[in-house]
């Protein structure tokens, strides 16, 4: 019997998956004897959804960009004649033998995939399909063969440091917790994922929802905590949706709950949705919203593992931090310290968005370089244009250039560019991108999304952001270059939390790296990267212009004329420089200068 497996993360269902599976469905009820179907999260391959695949014999095949009717020729092909189509839509073969082929082979076999080794391959709303796949045996493990101190003496040594950003190890946060006593202690998991880009804690709860709670399990049984909350923003509606089956099923099995596999163990999660709020993402913010109140960074000392969550000691890690920990447990600490580097040990998921071909996520071992993600994994830039930067860590990162784009990626080389790891979102920029735009970008974003505690991060990031807005429209003075260094200065020192204290990095890094596009919309008026709508003329070439009149009829205000099938022109004093034409145009006879 094969078995079809239709890709339903988020991405895939974007992509038009919901009707590839009722049609495979169809096809599915009407030949039971042959073939059995089901669901998974998220491959990585999202660039190619909707995915579907096809699994005989231990050989799995993968079709991409799949639609109801190339569905039905896969079906009639492949499941019912053993027939594999080969076209553009087989991108991906793994053979018995455990060869691989296909065009998005390196896509996936140059990865190193810990936390995503379940994500696409499992069904996530299946606990028997996660306990095949050697789920909750590390579990096991820990409550019968473990104590509390050699669990976390365990994860001290496989180096694992934290992956929502900071960096710290999780061994020793661990540790500090188990060392406070108290009548109750929490376990908090951070899904609040809110960077511009950034997916990986959506897919891995998406795809493999039991992983992250039984590294939260494991994380309770070693700091003594009998409680725990997952906090993850409303906007994920199916994360939580499959976290609540993920949550059934484990009670149901005797997972979570009283008596864990009658160890004597007590531990039960809920899911607290958050409103949408980017500060919540610090952890005393987090906090504050799980007890009903607003949420705004608190005072640190004390730390959360002393006085966190309703002044108990608490540990908060994020999504992918806790989905590595059964696979340490399961393979040993010395096995995860094999990948990645001496001080960065271990795997890292990125979120490749933007410019890049292969968009989608991708995990490898700390040390990998930009350029290997962004050009072996990622396929480089879209329609060949020039690589100009990549932004890590979210707004509250930095924009690294292309000159160092063999900067290996780990906790200590990229906060040495001025970046920072972050939670692993990384925004790829071509010589479209205007750096000064993005930098008021980010800065627009932060804040926004600033809690109004701290006045520097409140009116500092504002007076920063209108400086900004002023050099995308042509109207910067000189001065302008020094007082966003000041603020910069100024607001990290003052603000309380990491929202204010990292906002200022994409304008200090673009001004790192990009001074004389600065100075361009400065001293010029120009936009380099004819981007900045204000500075830029729009005009059509003649050469390029069919006289299909797309864009005249989407011009605003009638700024466009000429006759059908005859170069149009525009006039300058008329248009307003929405950019309709550009967007509108088939033949890119639009262009900017």
């Amino acid at each position: 019997m094969k078995t079809i497996v239709v890709g339903m993360g988020t991405c895939g269902l974007s992509a038009g998956a919901r009707v590839v599976f009722e049609k495979l469905e169809e096809l599915t009820d009407a030949n039971p004897d042959i073939s059995h179907l089901t669901i998974s999260g998220c491959i990585g391959m999202c660039y190619r959804e909707p995915l579907v695949e096809i699994r005989d014999d231990g050989s799995r095949v993968f079709y991409g960009g799949v639609t109801a009717e190339s569905a039905e020729k896969i079906f009639e092909s492949h499941v019912l004649n053993n027939e594999r189509i080969e076209d553009d839509n087989l991108v991906y073969i793994i053979e018995r033998d455990g060869s691989t082929s296909g065009s998005e082979a390196d896509f996936l076999d140059l990865q190193e995939r810990i936390v995503l080794r379940n994500c696409g391959t499992i069904n996530p709303e299946s606990i028997s399909d996660y306990v095949e796949s050697g789920g909750y045996e590390s579990l096991k493990k820990i409550l019968f063969r473990m104590s509390p101190e050699e669990i976390i003496q365990e994860v001290k040594n496989s180096g694992l440091r934290g992956r929502g950003g900071a960096g710290f190890p999780t061994g020793l946060k661990w540790s500090f917790a188990a060392s406070n006593e108290a009548d109750r202690k929490y376990v908090v998991c951070n899904a609040d994922e809110g960077d511009p880009g950034a997916f990986m804690d959506r897919s891995v709860l998406e795809g493999d929802p039991h992983s992250v709670l039984e590294g939260m399990i494991i994380c309770a049984r070693a700091i003594g905590a009998n409680f725990g909350y997952i906090y993850c923003r409303a906007e994920y509606p199916l994360a939580i949706h499959r976290l609540e089956i993920a949550l059934s099923e484990a009670r149901e099995n005797g997972y979570l709950g009283k008596d864990i596999l009658g160890s004597g163990f007590d531990f039960d999660v809920k899911i607290k949705q958050g409103a949408g709020a980017f500060v919540c993402g610090e952890e005393t913010a987090l906090f504050a919203s799980i007890e009903g109140e607003r949420g705004m960074p608190r005072i640190r000392p004390p730390f959360p593992a002393e006085k966190g969550l309703w002044q108990k000691p608490t540990n908060n890690n994020n999504v992918e931090t806790y989905a590595n920990i059964p696979w340490i447990i399961a393979n040993g600490a010395d096995a995860y310290a094999a990948f990645g580097t001496e001080k960065s040990p271990g795997t890292k998921v990125f979120a490749l968005a933007g410019k890049v071909v292969h968009g989608g996520l991708a995990e490898v071992s700390m040390g990998t370089t930009i350029d290997d993600l962004v050009f072996r994994i990622g396929g480089g830039i879209k329609e060949g244009r020039e690589f100009k930067a990549v932004q890590m860590g979210g707004p509250s990162g930095g924009c690294i250039p292309a000159s160092l784009k063999n900067t290996p990626v780990d906790f200590e080389s990229i906060p040495a560019t001025g970046a920072i790891m972050g939670s692993g979102g990384m925004v790829v920029m071509d010589d479209t991108t205007c750096m000064v735009e993005i930098a008021r970008f980010f800065l627009d974003f932060t804040q926004n999304e600033s809690c109004g505690k701290c006045t520097f991060c409140r009116i500092g990031t504002l007076r920063m952001l209108e400086i900004l807005e002023r050099l995308t429209r042509g109207e910067g003075i000189p001065e302008d270059i020094k007082k966003l260094e000041q603020l910069s200065i100024q607001i990290k020192e003052a603000s309380l939390c990491g929202l204010g204290q990292t906002a200022p990095n994409p304008v200090q890094t673009t001004i790192r790296y990009y001074l004389d596009e600065y100075l361009a919309h400065i001293n010029d008026k120009h936009c380099p990267a004819g981007s900045c709508l204000a500075l830029v003329e729009f005009s059509i070439d003649a050469d390029k212009c069919v006289g299909c009149t797309i864009c005249a009829k989407n011009c605003p205000v009638d700024a466009i004329s000429g006759k059908v099938k005859e170069p149009h022109v525009i006039d300058q004093e008329i248009c307003v420089k929405c950019g309709k034409c550009i967007t509108s145009c088939n033949f890119n006879a639009v262009i900017t200068r």
